[in-house]
């Protein structure tokens, strides 16, 4: 079993104004400080019991990697403490510590040694990584013949040939095809229904919130918050898309939720509702059953131009179906203050039984990256029922028809 404890963790690299400096500061140790310090972590607190798994989400240059570094002991930290037990498996760099002019097959033997395995192990192991890695007569090659996703393909079969008490994934799981990226979060699964402790870090939100229990989100070397993946992830998306000092605020919802807006406020959505074929507001519909979303809509500021989206996710935060007025072709522009905006989104409810949330978002264009005038999650639940199509597995209802010919 494994566990890890971080406890005001900090990271800072000296900085000099010149190299004279940094040569002084050598020859005459007991002089004055000629450096300043650079802090990329800084009181860095969580905790991991044996099991969980724990996404560590960021925009390039929070801090991500440093940690994970300081985490695999490649990086030693400036200031607190940190306590891991069990054997450490890592995916941080792509093919690190991989030599190009070896063979595969050599890599290996190389890395396996790395990770703290025996010759008799690589060898017993060596069959079920050649079947995992699948690159066939590649494996006898030079690793500089290899694609990228060749070496992801060898460099996780490697670091998972035994299950590992914490493992450990930076953003290389991103490289190579899609069939070895499911393949790889099967085993991940795996690993963790055996009582592996997981850390990884990504910017898919799928990923994050498919596999983790809980999420922390970095930003300029500090822990911004913590929370479950996806009131974390929700938070990440309205912070990428603050630019310009918009505002974020989270509200905890009656059903324990937590609904994050942001936005500049010059556009603000007044009120939603989903309505039925009888043009009632339910918060119940039936499987297949021709619903409407509206959306009332307050211009508060002159804006160019105005797209409204909509998202449709599951209980676990995974998108089902979004679309917005920008891809429609509905775009509004030169939207004047005063003026109240009625947006109807009619479509039939082809998913499964279960409880979803819409997530609205109002922007200038495609993407509330750019000029995010309101972003809400949870902006509404709702629950599906199936007591009228045949029982069914999944989030979409396909209608398929069956024909059997018996001959």
């Amino acid at each position: 079993m494994s566990d890890i404890q971080v406890i005001d963790l900090g990271k800072a690299y000296k900085t000099y104004p010149s190299q004279w400096a940094r040569l002084a500061e050598w020859l005459i140790p007991y002089s004055k400080p000629r450096h300043s310090l650079k802090w990329v972590l800084k009181d860095i607190n969580f905790s991991l019991r044996p099991g969980e798994a724990l996404g560590i989400v960021g925009m390039n240059g929070a801090g991500k990697s440093t940690l994970l570094k300081i985490l695999t002991g490649t990086t030693k930290a400036t200031t607190g403490e940190l306590s891991t037990t069990g054997r450490v498996a890592a995916l941080l760099e792509l093919g690190m510590g991989f030599h190009p002019d070896f063979s595969g097959r050599q890599n290996v033997y190389m890395a396996g040694q790395l990770l703290g395995l025996s010759m008799e192990e690589i060898n017993r192991l060596m069959p079920s990584i050649e079947a995992f890695a699948e690159i066939g007569e590649y494996m006898d090659q030079p690793l500089r013949t290899y694609s990228s996703g060749m070496q992801m393909r060898l460099a996780f079969s490697v670091a998972t040939a035994q299950r590992p008490d914490i493992l450990i994934v930076d953003e290389a799981l991103s490289v190579g095809d899609s069939y070895f990226q499911h393949k790889s979060f099967d085993r991940i699964r795996q690993f963790r229904k055996e009582g592996t402790t997981l850390l990884i870090v990504s910017h898919d939100r799928q990923s994050i919130q498919s596999v983790c229990d809980r999420a922390i989100l970095l930003d300029k070397g500090k822990l911004i918050t913590e929370g479950l993946p996806e009131e974390v992830m929700d938070y990440y998306g309205a912070m990428m898309a603050e630019r310009e000092q918009h505002t974020i605020r989270q509200e905890r919802l009656d059903n324990g939720k937590v609904r994050t807006i942001s936005g500049t406020g010059e556009a603000s959505i007044h009120s939603v509702s989903l309505l039925d074929e009888r043009n009632k507001a339910t918060e119940v519909i039936e499987v297949g059953s021709p619903v409407t979303l509206e959306v009332h809509v307050d211009i508060n500021h002159d804006i160019p131009r105005l797209v409204l989206g909509f998202m449709i996710k599951d209980r676990m935060g995974q998108a089902i179906y979004g679309i917005n007025t920008h891809r429609l072709n509905r775009e509004l522009v030169n939207l004047k203050a005063g003026e109240k905006i009625i947006y109807r989104y009619a479509f039939p409810a082809n998913i499964g039984k279960g409880h979803y949330s819409i997530a609205l978002s109002l922007s200038r264009l495609d993407s509330h990256i750019d000029t995010n005038y309101e972003w809400r999650d949870f902006a509404l639940v709702f629950h599906v029922i199936n007591s009228t199509q045949p029982d069914f597995v999944g989030t979409a209802w396909l209608d398929s028809n069956l024909t059997i010919q018996r001959t």
